[in-house]
């Protein structure tokens, strides 16, 4: 069996998980399996993954107290350096931020490259409403473009009350459209443009994008967001970014991503531990079993793609199962 990187794995400490979420009302709509360090490398194991890159969940460290949000994130990042200090070949860890304050956001990310040496950053689609491509954000952006970072975007609850008043849990279809409205908004904002270096990757295969990338050619063509002479259009954005597999497993969407993006850009991820493990093992063996996928393909999604992600891996050599 190829290597297998699990780029989409979460981890929630009990301090993270009640600080952010309401027991009886999870973010989200879903409660998930107690975590603990033991748990993650159990579910590895069943699931054949040689290397899981840790990122907090929803709804990221958006705490209204500036300063809890930021002993947050500190506490979360040096747990996560901590698992991958003492288990070096099996994590690599995306560093938690405080948002939707860009200074304080900056300051974490400084700490937990330059000192925790983290493997890249998790974002969210938006925090207290704002999102990423909101102007706000641009100075976060060109900072991370200057580190050449990783970025790893994950889903939040819309802002829009209207969206929690139809009786319909936000993983159905607000988290999906949440994904869609930051990449189409850091796309026509011209965030992506001004960050060519940054290696984006999105949840769930980017929400909804790669259904609607036939309607954004449409915009650009009649150039309803205007010239995209300065962003490039969204067929030479969807193509550069990166997409996970995480609760996107069907043949459809891999399908969908071959032709938007190319399978070079695509990324296997579990979303352990809000998904059952069970479910988590017949997504992973329908990639595996996918007739549209060459052996090749195959062991780009389930590893040699995140190595471009987070090369340090690439050097530790791991001996096939």
């Amino acid at each position: 069996m190829s290597l297998t990187i699990d780029t989409h794995h979460h981890m929630l400490p009990e301090f993270f998980f009640e600080a952010t979420n309401e027991k009886a009302n999870p973010v989200g709509g879903l409660k998930p399996q107690a975590w603990s360090i033991e748990k993650s490398l159990a579910f590895m194991d069943e699931m054949g993954i040689d290397i899981a890159i840790t990122s907090i969940s929803t709804p990221g460290i958006e705490m209204h107290d500036r300063n809890a949000s930021k002993e947050l994130a500190r506490k979360c990042n040096e747990l996560a350096a901590s698992m991958v200090l003492k288990h070096p070949r099996r994590f690599g860890a995306l560093a938690s931020v405080p948002m939707p304050n860009v200074d304080d956001a900056i300051e974490e990310i400084t700490y937990a490259l330059d000192v925790l040496k983290l493997d890249g950053v998790v974002l969210f689609t938006n925090a207290q409403g704002i999102y990423l491509g909101d102007p706000r954000m641009k100075p976060l952006f060109h900072e991370l473009q200057r580190r050449k970072a990783t970025v790893f975007v994950h889903p939040n609850a819309s802002p829009d009350p209207v969206a929690h008043a139809l009786g319909l849990t936000d993983n159905l279809i607000d988290f999906p459209g949440d994904t869609t409205r930051a990449i189409a908004q850091l796309h026509y904002g011209g965030t992506f443009a001004e960050t060519p270096d940054v290696k984006y990757v999105f949840s769930h295969a980017g929400g909804t994008a790669p259904y609607l990338a036939g309607r954004f050619a449409i915009v650009d063509d009649m150039k309803i967001m205007g010239d995209s002479s300065v962003t490039g259009t969204s067929a030479d954005t969807f193509r550069r970014l990166y997409w996970d597999t995480a609760l996107a497993w069907t043949d459809p969407v891999l399908n969908t991503l071959r032709h938007i993006a190319g399978m070079d850009k695509v990324v296997f991820g579990t979303d352990f531990p809000y998904v059952r493990n069970d479910l988590a093992l017949k997504g992973k063996l329908k990639i595996n079993s996918n007739p549209e996928l060459s052996a090749e393909e195959k062991k780009q999604v389930f590893g040699g793609n995140a190595l471009e992600l987070f090369p340090r891996f690439d050097s530790i050599k791991i001996d096939s199962k």
